[in-house]
């Protein structure tokens, strides 16, 4: 994520800002939405990696390490570095600007508290697939028996439905109007002004 951010911002901003004429390049909602998508995209990387890895494992419980470098590793946490950088500053960035400006604070509050119920629910999961596909679990404590694979396939179809959710929302989903921010914003000024009198 570090990586693409100042990518993002240097380089893709100024080329879709032409286009789009919007001053952030894309919207709030548009940025979070191909962050998403991009997600999916890590997460089947994840499980055909995953795949390839337990193919060359064998499924041996006793096979202590696979002829595969951790350089495979790199496209799936690369494509997901990425997704992160549209949805994690997108949602940042659209739950600051959208709630009213003397909530700003609160609107920081709530996409924090998004990602730890995020964060609950992804334990939530683990746990529940792992309950669930006893007594072969799909994350199980030896990597070559398990199914990670599966769990990744799993999530990538979470991801698909949750991309299609939040289409649908996004649809009817109506920006704060910016003359209100820009009002509010002299009122504030002006209400800060006559306390300096």
């Amino acid at each position: 994520m570090v990586v693409f951010v100042p990518i993002y911002d240097r380089i893709i901003v100024p080329i879709v800002r032409k286009r789009t004429k919007n001053e952030r390049g894309i919207t709030f909602l548009q940025r979070i939405g191909i962050g998403i998508f991009i997600g999916v995209v890590g997460m089947v990387t994840a499980a055909l990696v995953e795949r390839k890895r337990r193919h060359l494992a064998g499924g041996r419980p006793q096979s202590k390490q696979v002829d595969m470098s951790v350089f495979w590793l790199l496209p799936q946490y690369s494509i997901l570095g990425l997704a992160q950088s549209f949805t994690s500053i997108g949602r940042l960035e659209f739950f600051y600007d959208q709630v009213p400006n003397n909530l700003r604070s609160l609107g920081t509050a709530m996409y924090l508290t998004s990602v730890g119920v995020g964060n609950f629910l992804s334990s939530a999961l683990i746990t529940i697939i792992n309950r669930a596909t006893d007594p072969h679990p799909w994350i199980g404590r030896n990597l070559n028996t398990s199914h990670l694979d599966y769990f990744y396939w799993l999530l990538a179809a979470l991801c698909l439905v949750e991309l299609g959710i939040f289409l649908w929302l996004s649809f009817w989903y109506r920006y704060k109007p910016v003359h209100d921010a820009h009002e509010m914003q002299k009122q504030c000024d002006d209400v800060l002004s006559s306390s300096q009198i």
